[in-house]
């Protein structure tokens, strides 16, 4: 039951950052209104379907799920009633440029021994790894994920403290790419590991080794299918907001965020302006203070770190189902190394680059007509600083064809009966992220963790952030975490 505080809260953007927010600040008893600029909910975890093609157009590996299921205990309702999931397993399928092929399963037992069957490395050494991943989750969860890295008072609680002293052993001072490449003999598992960097935006040549933690939650904790798909998310966490009384205004951008005295006093809308107690922006930190907010001084030092990278992707209808691809492959690059160059380095894009194939109708056959997927084929790219993107399409779209004709031994070209396509501009346009860039700042720095923007104003009074471009960062768990960072820091 609700206890209303006779507060007002707005929160700019349905990302599931800002549902997450949304849901939370209602349960605190505040009235909650969110405006999205978009007619649809999920920003980057939204839907769309053509041809008879139904896509989820962004994030597609799903972990965590106990974050979602947070909400709705939280707001009383059962979560299997609301929101169901499988957990995957194989998670992966692998190919290499020599012909070989590798599946990821759950479990460091299973994982371990299928892939030592099959590498050049040993059952026991493989688990050690693992472990190594596991104690870096357990000695960071709770001091990057789980907490304000902006608030003096977080750092004098002892989960905190422990995590500080043992700074030493989350691999800070390594790349991620110089551990896997010690830590393993055969190439194929140092890609595989080092791939987690994209999660992120980043290179494995300059991110941490701290980022090998991902592994940990991915392959032990364990990937899942929503009932669904991935939008299956957006859906359940909107239904549930509008059910616990979140009033939603869509195709309704927010052109200021309104400031007096250094305290937010509202929003202002095409509608005219609206006043608030507080202001939640889940829209990309960057933009926020650009286009919401020009007047205020911004955090030059913050918003100005390298940005992410960005992706291209083409949603493609294709008449035939292709029994040795799962619902996540990855088609590797021969040399990993210099595909990262070339995003980081020279802003280009590469032209032999690792490919990502999501099919949900693997799943959820409704997702395609009988006897055919819908594939979301994505690559790495650079974010937009004003590169030729109709030319990187062109070129990127050939390039891919032909590794995939390679790879399954095949022509996909007269089978391709239905495409879309994203590029950074596509994606900034849709989504607010700033340049393109999909998980904000880049994590190519030992600090990358201290360096997002808090989840908070340290300026302007009641006016707070989320989502993935803020502490402590992209993909679906951390946003949601990101709303519950921020949503308890408002007493």
């Amino acid at each position: 039951m609700i206890t209303e505080n006779n507060k007002t809260c707005a929160i700019i953007g349905a990302g599931v950052s800002g549902l997450s927010a949304a849901i939370r600040m209602r349960n605190k008893g505040y009235r909650v209104t969110v405006f999205e600029a978009n007619s649809f909910p999920g920003g980057k975890l939204s839907t769309e379907t053509k041809d008879g093609y139904r896509f989820d157009m962004g994030p597609s590996v799903f972990t965590m799920p106990e974050y979602v299921d947070e909400l709705f205990t939280l707001s009383g309702k059962n979560p299997r009633e609301h929101f169901k999931y499988t957990q995957l397993d194989p998670v992966y399928k692998y190919f290499f440029d020599d012909g070989s092929i590798l599946d990821s399963y759950h479990g460091k037992e299973k994982f371990a021994e299928q892939l030592a069957a099959k590498t050049n490395d040993k059952k026991e050494d493989i688990i050690k790894y693992l472990d190594k991943t596991e104690l870096i989750y357990n000695l960071t969860d709770e001091v990057f994920l789980k907490n304000s890295l902006h608030r003096l008072k977080n750092f004098f609680t002892w989960p905190v403290a422990k995590g500080i002293l043992n700074f030493g052993k989350i691999g800070a001072f390594d790349t991620m790419a110089g551990a896997n490449q010690k830590a393993f003999k055969d190439s194929r598992l140092v890609k595989i590991f080092n791939r987690y960097s994209t999660y992120n935006g980043s290179s494995p040549y300059l991110s941490p080794a701290t980022l090998t933690v991902i592994a940990h939650v991915e392959i032990v904790k364990g990937a899942f299918y929503p009932e669904g798909g991935m939008f299956g998310i957006t859906a359940a966490l909107l239904k549930l907001a509008k059910d616990i009384g979140v009033q939603f205004n869509f195709s309704t951008p927010v052109s200021e965020i309104l400031i007096k005295n250094n305290r937010v006093t509202g929003i202002r809308t095409d509608q005219g302006t609206e006043s608030f107690d507080t202001v939640i922006s889940n829209m990309d930190v960057y933009n926020s203070y650009k286009k919401l907010m020009p007047q205020v001084k911004r955090p030059a030092k913050t918003l100005d770190q390298p940005k992410s990278s960005s992706g291209i992707i083409f949603y493609w209808g294709i008449k035939k189902e292709f029994k040795e691809l799962e619902l996540h492959n990855i088609l590797f690059s021969e040399n990993y190394e210099e595909e990262f160059d070339t995003i980081f380095s020279k802003k280009s894009m590469y032209p032999d680059p690792t490919i990502y194939i999501n099919i949900t109708s693997k799943h959820t056959p409704s997702d395609a007509p009988p006897g055919c997927e819908n594939w979301f084929a994505f690559i790495n790219v650079p974010n937009n600083s004003g590169q030729d993107w109709d030319l990187f399409i062109t070129e990127a779209r050939e390039n891919m064809i032909q590794k995939i004709n390679k790879v399954l031994k095949t022509d996909i070209r007269p089978l391709i009966e239905s495409e879309m396509v994203f590029d950074p501009r596509v994606i900034e346009n849709r989504t607010s992220s700033a340049f393109g860039a999909i998980y904000g700042n880049s994590s190519n720095n030992k600090f990358a963790a201290f360096l997002r923007h808090a989840n908070f104003s340290k300026d302007i009074k009641n006016l707070y952030f989320c989502g993935g471009s803020v502490h402590p960062g992209p993909s679906i768990p951390l946003c949601l975490l990101s709303a519950k960072i921020t949503t308890d820091l408002i007493k």
